[in-house]
């Protein structure tokens, strides 16, 4: 089943600083057919003005992968940790017991990012955050894991969460094919940050979203040099 969510249908929400497009319900926005695809929670499309961002908030029991388009995001959160993580690259708080942090776009630019919630597979864990650099050699033609919990990843450099998901990504040149295998009874969701694609044929423009689920291998190819971002989830 392969079930294309346009750019243009998600939820919306827009202030003096963000603009934001959800994927699935979250804040004002609800769609009860939307409210959440297997472990995965949340996908929100933000795009956050220069010297502005999201104060002090809480959150508790959930992953949160945070996936930078453009620009960059700093983070500071009340166990003291602070970091900037740049486009390309990206972070992860899992959230446990409490954790209260601000994101902020300190930069000269927009920030545009993916932020992407994920179910942990055990409540009341202990808070922690974490941000790694990716480079983008390598990542060509190739989806490369950024955050996991499958033993299969546990000797990559993919930042840790505590569930059996994966969240990959990868750059791909026009007329290119990206392949990925879909264990049974798990789903898969994916977005292209840029680009245009067919995934096992359903066209896909840029920011579009795309469920699937009960497919075995994920076919995916490149119309125009493009981005993917693709989760993996129970």
């Amino acid at each position: 089943m392969i079930e294309l969510r346009p750019f243009a249908n998600l939820g919306r929400y827009e202030n003096d600083w963000l603009n934001a497009h959800y994927h699935f319900s979250f804040g004002e926005y609800f769609d009860p057919s939307r409210a959440s695809f297997g472990a995965l929670r949340v996908w929100n499309d933000d795009r956050i003005k220069p010297q502005n961002g999201f104060p002090p908030h809480g959150h508790r029991d959930m992953e949160i992968v945070t996936y930078i388009r453009r620009g960059a995001i700093t983070h500071e959160d009340h166990l003291g940790n602070r970091g900037r993580t740049e486009a390309g690259d990206v972070q992860v708080m899992s959230a446990g017991t409490g954790i209260v942090h601000a994101e902020y776009n300190l930069e000269a630019e927009p920030t545009e990012l993916f932020q992407i919630w994920i179910e942990p597979a055990r409540r009341g864990l202990a808070p922690n955050w974490g941000t790694r650099r990716f480079p983008r050699p390598g990542r060509e033609r190739n989806l490369i894991v950024l955050a996991s919990g499958r033993d299969r990843h546990a000797s990559t450099d993919a930042l840790r969460i505590n569930q059996d998901a994966a969240v990959y990504c990868a750059t791909a040149a026009a007329g290119s094919m990206l392949e990925h295998r879909l264990e049974p009874g798990r789903r898969a969701y994916l977005v292209a940050p840029r680009g245009r694609l067919t995934v096992n044929g359903t066209a896909a423009a840029a920011r579009d979203g795309v469920a699937i689920r009960d497919e075995d291998r994920i076919e995916i190819k490149a119309l125009e040099e493009s981005e993917v971002v693709l989760v993996d989830v129970p």
